[in-house]
Order: structure tokens, then C-alpha cells, then sequence
């Protein structure tokens, strides 16, 4: 039925209800601070304390680290999970050892957090444990990420062999710990970032680019620490977990990657000089130089800082995921995991869950040929992942690939006629794209024919946000306020 009414029915006020409770389900599920204590513990072998490290939740290898080899621990986060990693991982080594009658390691470090990514008591306790917190701006650096960053690579170049440094990494690190590569500046990298967003590229090709253009990315930090020993924890923001991309891979080896990756996708996302995005001719004239072989790339597994250095995965999107998955099946639904590889346009993304929405909605009619359905009603479509929007120049619209995903499913809803249709889409961070909102939650009635070509207009301009704040009805924007988290995205669509 087109022109669907704004007002939600008796099955969409309940399904709106329970998809939020998934949400919540999904980011608890990845709270870093129970993330790091399943991973981090001392134990005691005899009179000597142990660091235990665990790589899985259960089965797994086991890291054992003999505190009395170090006369200094130092905890270096960034991210934007870092005030909860840090913190958990000070309470883990200061609840043992502050009782130890027994000479331990003292403990210092650096946090950077994303602005309002931390309570005054996360920033009380960390500084009571001799850490320091600096606050740095995301996704666009500023000149606190640059001094921020440099303060960590001075305490990293100042360690030596008895020093075990643990770094805590999280989405959003890229941005907040940045420090241009001479002769690059703040401002190169800031036009460089905002260029990268612009052109829709994903975040594993955009720290392709960036490690090269840094001095602590892509393993260039666990060089600066050499001969400390690393030990770095990550939670996972990109598809696939692949550690070497994590805010652009600062303590691994970049085997993956070089000058030549990083030209070709200038050249593939018209990067490149009179490009759609042009970079910075500084920074267009560094990779070149790079790839004619004038300057050092990054370190590879052969370097020695990696004899020393291991890196544990804490947690992902796929356990977030899965988390949602079991929500679903506590309240009745019957879930189907989609993956935790989705990306792609935002709004192409949202036509294919309409779309399966759709396929299954026709369950309800009598005598319809449904052979081969994907799941009984009622169903819970979970998928995660990270969708792009590629923008156009002097784009101003507000908004994020949440916000986005959801208007156009919303569209697509109004457009097929769907009812007792639900979806979200959720930023685990709790910010979607330069807004308060986490994402937004749609049904089929959001989008109608007084509003269809306001809703238009938003998707044309990027401006989903706006579209969802001034509509009237039911609320659409999803405000959870920083999760202290952050596994990319979580999308959840239920059909009745």
C-alpha cells in the first residue's frame, strides 16, 4: 500500500523496541574494559608475577610475560575504545601487583581519546595510575593528535629492554594519533584525511595511504620502541580483522602494502593531480618519491622490533554479531547472520535488505509460493560491517552511512509498501559520521507520500540527519552517546 501511514502499527512499536534491545545486546557484547580482563591476567609463579595474555576468549595460545624482566610498564591507547582498554589494563596489573611485597614494574603511559570519549572518573583513575590522557580530535586530526602523538613516540623511543609496553588500539586511532612525516604538515594531512572521506574509498585502502605519509604508523611504532617489548591489544573496526590496517597498523609489520598501493589507489579514487578529490601536492609529491625509491617504507616482519612484539585480537564485529544474533533468539525471532563482511554504497546496501525483507514478508499471504524461504516469520536479519557514501565536492549535508542506510531502506519500504518491516543501523561507537546520532532506526511508514520528496532531496544531498530530526512521528535517530566502543557497524532488520 503506497503512502504508508507515518504511524506505526501494534507490531512495528513492539519490533522497534526489541531491535534496540539487540543493539544494546551487540555493543555490550564488545565492551572493551570486559574484552581486556577476558584477555589480561596475572598469575603468580611462586613468588614471581606473570602477565598472562590470552589470544581467545577459550581455547587459544597464551603470551606469558615474566614482570620480574621489566623494571617499567607502559600503557600507550588510542582509539576510540582507548580510555576503557588502558583503564582495564591499569586495574589489571595494579589489583596484583599493588599488594606484592615483592619489587614490580612502575606503570605509566599516554591515552589519547576522542573528545567526550572518557568520564572525568576513567580520566581520575588513569591519572592516579600514572597515566596521562590527551584529548584529540576524529575523524579530521588536530593539533592535539599531532603533540599527542609525538608525546607517545618519545615515551616509546625512551624504553629500552626493560621496558614491556602493552598498546591498547581501537577504531578512530588513525586520526587521533597522527604525526606528519617530514615534510609533510598538520595541514597536508587534515586536507589529506578530508579528501580520503570524500571519495568514498574504504578504511582498509585509506591506511594504505596514511601509514606512508606518518611517523608511527604501519609497525613504524614498535620500531620506535625497539628494544622494548610490545604487547598490543585491538579491537577491530574493520571487515576482516586485518591487524595491519587497524589504525593503520602501528605496531605490526606492513608486509601487505607499498608505494606502489598507495599510487595505484590515488590513482583508482581520482586522488591524483585535477582528480575529483586531488590530494595535497606535498603529499602527491612524498608517495611519488616513495615509489622511485628516495624514501624508507614501512618496516616489514624482518625488521627486529617484531622479535619482541605480539598483538592479541580482543574483540570484533563477529562478536557483536553474534550477540545480536542470540538477543533475536531470546525474544521469539528466528535470526539469520548475514555476515560481518558487508560494505559497499550505503544505500545500495539498504536496497538488498529491503529487498530480503520483502521476499520474506510474503510468508503472510495465503497460498504463495514459498518454497524455499530464508527463515520462518518471525525473522531477524543481522548483518555487520562498514558501508561507505561517497561524497561530492561541497557536499554540506549531515549525516552518516548509518543515517544514510536507514533513509534509504526507509524509501525502499515506503516504495514496496511494507509494513511490520524494522530496520537499524548502528554505529558501535555510538557516532555516526560528524553527528550526535549512532545511527537510526526506520519502519515503513518514516517515509511517505507527504514526505517522499523531502526524503529525496536528503538522500540527493547527504543530509539524512536533518531529514530525520525535523520528520514527525516516532523518532529515528538512534542516541546512544560514546559507546567506549567501536566494531564498525551493526544492522538489524525484523519482519513480522
Amino acid at each position: 500500500m503506497l503512502g504508508a501511514s507515518s504511524e506505526m502499527t501494534e507490531n512495528e512499536v513492539q519490533m522497534k523496541d526489541d531491535a534496540l534491545k539487540m543493539v544494546r545486546a551487540a555493543i555490550k557484547a564488545v565492551d572493551p574494559n570486559v574484552a581486556v580482563r577476558d584477555r589480561l591476567r596475572i598469575k603468580w609463579d611462586e613468588d614471581q608475577p606473570m602477565l598472562v595474555a590470552k589470544e581467545g576468549r577459550d581455547a587459544g595460545r597464551e603470551l606469558l610475560y615474566d614482570l620480574s624482566d621489566y623494571d617499567n610498564i607502559r600503557i600507550i591507547s588510542f582509539g576510540k575504545a582507548s580510555a576503557a582498554m588502558a583503564l582495564a589494563s591499569a586495574e589489571v596489573l595494579s589489583n596484583s601487583l599493588s599488594q606484592s611485597s615483592i619489587p614490580v614494574p612502575k606503570v605509566d603511559g599516554v591515552v589519547i581519546i576522542k573528545d567526550d570519549h572518557a568520564t572525568d572518573e576513567e580520566i581520575k583513575t588513569l591519572n592516579d595510575n600514572n597515566i596521562i590522557v590527551r584529548s584529540a580530535s576524529h575523524p579530521v586530526p588536530d593539533a592535539r593528535s599531532v603533540a599527542a602523538a609525538n608525546e607517545v613516540l618519545e615515551l616509546a623511543s625512551s624504553s629500552d629492554a626493560r621496558t614491556l609496553i602493552i598498546a591498547c588500539i581501537s577504531g578512530g586511532g588513525s586520526a587521533l594519533f597522527c604525526s606528519p612525516r617530514d615534510p609533510l604538515t598538520l595541514e597536508d594531512l587534515m586536507s589529506t584525511n578530508s579528501r580520503l572521506l570524500e571519495s568514498g574509498m574504504p578504511i582498509e585502502h585509506m591506511n594504505v595511504i596514511r601509514k606512508r605519509l606518518e611517523k608511527g604508523k604501519g609497525g613504524r611504532l614498535a620500531a620506535t620502541a625497539y628494544p622494548a617489548t610490545v604487547l598490543t591489544l585491538v579491537l577491530s573496526d574493520i571487515i576482516g580483522d586485518p591487524l595491519d590496517l587497524i589504525a593503520s597498523g602501528p605496531t605490526v609489520p606492513d608486509d601487505d602494502s607499498g608505494w606502489d598501493d598507495a599510487v595505484r589507489l590515488v590513482d583508482e579514487y581520482g586522488l591524483n593531480a585535477s582528480g575529483r578529490h586531488e590530494l595535497p601536492k606535498s603529499v602527491l609529491d612524498l608517495l611519488q618519491k616513495g615509489r622511485d625509491g628516495e624514501l624508507d617504507d614501512t618496516p616489514k616482519s624482518s625488521h627486529q622490533a617484531f622479535s619482541v612484539s605480539e598483538t592479541i585480537l580482543v574483540g570484533n564485529n563477529d562478536a557483536s554479531v553474534m550477540a545480536a544474533a542470540e538477543e533475536a533468539e531470546k525474544m521469539g525471532y528466528n535470526p539469520v547472520t548475514l555476515g560481518t563482511r558487508i560494505d559497499g554504497e550505503a544505500s545500495c546496501v539498504a536496497g538488498t535488505y529491503i529487498a530480503m525483507a520483502e521476499m520474506l514478508s510474503r510468508q503472510r499471504n495465503d497460498g504463495v509460493n514459498m518454497k524455499y524461504p530464508i527463515a520462518a516469520l518471525p525473522v531477524a536479519l543481522i548483518a555487520g560491517g562498514e558501508t561507505i557514501v561517497t561524497l561530492p565536492p561541497g557536499c554540506y549535508g549531515k549525516g552518516g552511512r548509518n543515517q544514510e542506510l536507514a533513509l534509504s531502506a526507509a524509501m525502499k519500504m515506503h516504495e514496496m509498501g511494507l509494513s511490520d518491516v524494522v530496520l537499524a543501523s548502528v554505529g558501535t561507537d555510538g557516532t555516526d559520521g560528524p553527528t550526535d546520532a549512532a545511527g537510526a532506526i526506520v519502519f515503513g511508514g518514516v517515509v511517505n507520500d507527504e514526505t517522499i520528496n523531502d526524503a529525496k532531496e536528503a538522500l540527493k544531498t547527504h543530509d539524512a540527519y536533518t531529514f530525520f530530526h525535523e520528520a514527525k512521528g516516532p523518532k529515528s535517530l538512534v542516541m546512544t552517546g560514546p559507546t567506549g566502543t567501536n566494531v564498525a557497524d551493526i544492522c538489524i532488520t525484523l519482519v513480522r
